[in-house]
């Protein structure tokens, strides 16, 4: 017996590696087809597998992309790619509501600037909060260029929360960077003007125009900037850049690029060269050098004035409190990044090949020792070049900007006129490998790259043209994002992602396992303040209250109606409508659209939202919910009925469309007699499994229990109908009792799926 059972089990074997050859040899045989067809090469094919995400994968990065000239921040997966999310941010974006609810509104009114509502940004740099230099994955912080505002974001539920308007700048391209531990997030001035709004004619450039940097205060424990406690160095009018914060041994310090330090200006129309060619005369420009950690200090003793209702460290102050210090550095920079272990500081300029590399520690002792080679036009230390620099690499023509390895010494340079990534070693100056990018790169990142401790694996070029690399499109072509894998010894090119939306501009990349946002929120939920509404309503607690022209309605959405279905109004009056989620189900999205008022929400399950609006015109304005969200969608629907001034309802009654009988009821009983049973079923096996371990699942069924209970709500009416021997409303509300089953056993069945395709074990 045992000698049969080997030979069985061993043919066994046989069999089934022979099975598994053929299946090789077929889907090999099928693989070869399709690279014939398509024109693929093995290389393509591997790059393809190294980014394929099966069905129901997940990316291990997210990326956080700014969205240029849309106004918003844009999330995408690494290595698939995928697009996952715009955010709103400065733009209104009618699929999240943002910008057509009050609650968001309210967020957008944040920045308004000299009065006036600003609904356009230009999104530039992206920085993910941090706790001992590492990303924390609990906010992301993005600029405005074109009207100078930092936004909030929080990344439990990936909304805009606030919005600061800078008192001092015109434009602020050097933003975000934020402190080791998210103290400050740094804003940089862009180009210079006066810190008023007064007219100041540019003949007094030099003497009333000013550039500056701003340490915004941000409090982690309510996820908010604190204006107040922040305060902005007053800088010479040079166009500030990019920013970054020290780490390790240089934290408390601050760096942050300059370029246009000839302070030119220009005026064609006046006969005079460009501001290009001014701009661009001197051999370096000024990196400035901040303590931010001491002038935190002197804020906090009092000992700053405030100037526009905000702390204003003047140039002069900086200097006797010796705040601030200034270093040459290449020419026209685009960048400035603290290595990971904080004790070098890489600058690359646009109009020069190389990357210069500063040490900390000379620049330190420059200071103590007072190693000054003179000062600017305004006083300012400048430490000589010579003294703070530990080396200068040639890395290609028109560098960029930099992002670290997790491999010491490894830096990545984004390298514009040549078209490629260079990897160099910022300790040793030595060129390790080059790739040739498509085209004109500007920015790149890695995995982290921007912390203490980054991951490597992959890089994105963000790359500013497309040209012949996409299908076209007419002539605005989208961006390029290439990811490159540099897991290797040598780099090299995956994947190029079409961007459609704005000029990304920059881009950070975190772990996905940092990211823990929520699927739903408590019900009657202000998502954008982060507390309970105070509209929020509760099932058969729905109302309309007026106070004389004013008119609010408390309302409910779940699967598949709102209530109230019909709201009655006058012309003239100003309505607020309150609409809270009942939904705990994920992903289980209401919206609420309605005809001529530019009412558009997006109601996520718990969130309220409201619209408010003045009906200046009497007639019929149906709404309905915009997300397809059940079997009976398009019947979710309701009227507006706005009535003339003085109007009086006639006493009529509604007739219906179709008349039902005894027979006609009893049947639909008879069906939902079967449906409950199929209910049941389902309930059996859900409740016969530890279900309880699976949170998705016990979702699902608290609102499977909540439709089931308003199906034996609805059953009630209809029995009780048909009692009076009124078929027409037993039919009626056996009908809606029915559609309240087939909701509860959509929720069921769901549950059921999950518990099968996820291993769920049988409790004994």
């Amino acid at each position: 017996m045992k000698f049969y059972s080997k030979l069985g089990g061993a043919l066994l074997l046989v069999a089934l590696i022979s099975m598994t050859v053929s299946s090789f040899a077929f889907a090999e045989s099928n693989l070869q087809k399709v690279m014939k067809e398509r024109g693929l090469t093995e290389k393509d094919v591997l790059a393809a597998a190294k980014t394929y995400t099966p069905t129901g994968g997940r990316d291990e990065y997210i990326v956080c992309s700014s969205g240029g000239q849309s106004g918003q921040i844009i999330f995408y997966g690494i290595p698939s790619m995928r697009i996952l999310k715009y955010v709103a941010v400065f733009t209104p974006e009618p699929w999240q509501g943002y910008g057509f609810d009050d609650e968001s509104k309210a967020v957008l009114a944040q920045g308004r600037i000299n009065g006036k509502d600003i609904v356009y940004g230009d999104t530039h740099h992206p920085a993910f909060s941090e706790t001992d230099g590492d990303y924390d994955g609990k906010y992301i912080f993005i600029n405005d260029k074109a009207n100078p505002r930092i936004a909030v974001i929080d990344l439990h539920d990936f909304e805009t929360k606030q919005i600061v308007v800078s008192p001092f700048f015109k434009s602020s391209h050097g933003g975000c960077f934020v402190t080791p531990n998210t103290e400050y997030i740094m804003e940089a001035a862009q180009y210079a003007a006066p810190y008023s709004s007064d007219f100041v004619s540019l003949n007094d450039f030099n003497e009333e125009y000013r550039g500056g940097l701003t340490y915004w205060k941000f409090n982690k424990e309510i996820g908010r900037i604190e204006p107040e406690n922040s305060f902005t160095f007053e800088m010479p009018p040079y166009s500030q850049d990019l920013s970054d914060a020290g780490k390790g041994p240089s934290y408390g310090w601050g760096f942050n690029n300059s370029f246009c330090t000839e302070r030119y200006v220009g005026g064609i129309e006046k006969g005079r060269p460009p501001y290009e060619a001014g701009c661009s005369s001197k051999d370096t420009d000024f990196l400035h050098v901040t303590n931010w950690k001491k002038a935190e200090e002197l804020v906090k003793a009092g000992k700053v004035s405030k100037l526009n209702g905000a702390y204003l460290i003047t140039m002069e102050q900086a200097i006797e409190e010796e705040l601030m210090f200034l270093i040459p550095e290449p020419k026209s920079p685009h960048g400035v990044d603290v290595t990971p272990d904080g004790l070098n500081i890489l600058v690359a300029g646009k109009l020069d090949s190389h990357a210069w590399v500063y040490s900390f520690e000379k620049i330190m002792k420059a200071i103590k020792d007072k190693n000054f080679e003179g000062t600017d036009p305004y006083g300012l230390p400048i430490i000589a070049l010579d003294t703070a620099l530990d080396r200068s690499v040639n890395v290609g023509l028109g560098p960029l900007h930099n992002q670290f390895d997790s491999e010491d010494g490894v830096v990545y340079t984004s390298i514009y006129v040549d078209s490629q990534i260079t990897k160099w070693n910022y300790r040793t100056g030595k060129i390790l490998d080059t790739i040739p990018i498509h085209y004109n790169v500007g920015h790149l990142m890695t995995m982290e790259g921007d912390t203490k401790n980054p991951d490597g694996k992959y890089l994105v070029a963000l790359n500013k043209l497309s040209i012949d690399r996409f299908n076209p499109v007419g002539p605005l072509h989208p961006q390029n994002h290439q990811l490159i894998d540099i897991s290797g010894s040598q780099m090299e090119l995956l994947y190029d992602m079409p961007l459609p939306l704005g000029e990304p501009h920059y881009a950070a990349a975190i772990r996905a396992d940092k990211l823990q946002p929520v699927v739903r929120y408590k019900t009657g939920w202000n998502s954008r303040t982060d507390e309970k509404s105070e509209f929020r309503c509760r099932a058969g607690r729905e109302k309309v209250v007026r106070d004389g022209n004013r008119v609010h309605i408390y309302g409910t959405l779940i699967r598949s109606h709102i209530t109230p279905e019909t709201i009655e109004v006058y012309e003239g009056d100003v309505v607020s409508i309150h609409l809270t989620n009942l939904e705990r189900a994920q992903d289980e999205v209401h919206g609420f659209a309605m005809y001529g008022h530019n009412v558009q929400l997006s109601i996520e399950p718990g969130k309220t939202a409201s619209a408010t609006f003045t009906v200046d015109k009497a007639g019929v304005y149906p709404y309905y919910c915009t997300e397809f969200c059940s079997a009976l969608h398009l019947e979710m629907q309701g009227y507006m009925l706005v009535m003339p001034k003085g109007y009086k309802a006639e006493e009529k009654a509604i007739i219906d469309g179709e008349k039902y009988t005894k027979a006609d009821y009893e049947g639909q009983v008879a069906t939902n007699i079967a449906t409950q049973d199929v209910i049941n079923q389902v309930v059996g096996f859900i409740t016969s499994h530890n279900y309880k371990d699976f949170p998705i699942v016990v979702h699902l069924v608290e609102d499977a229990t909540d439709q089931l209970g308003f199906a034996e709500e609805a059953k009630g009416k209809s029995e009780a109908a048909a009692a009076k021997g009124d078929f027409q409303n037993a039919m009626l509300w056996a009908n809606q009792w029915w559609q309240y089953q087939v909701k509860t056993a959509d929720l069921g069945l769901r549950a059921k799926t999950h518990l099968e395709q996820n291993g769920a074990k049988k409790i004994k």
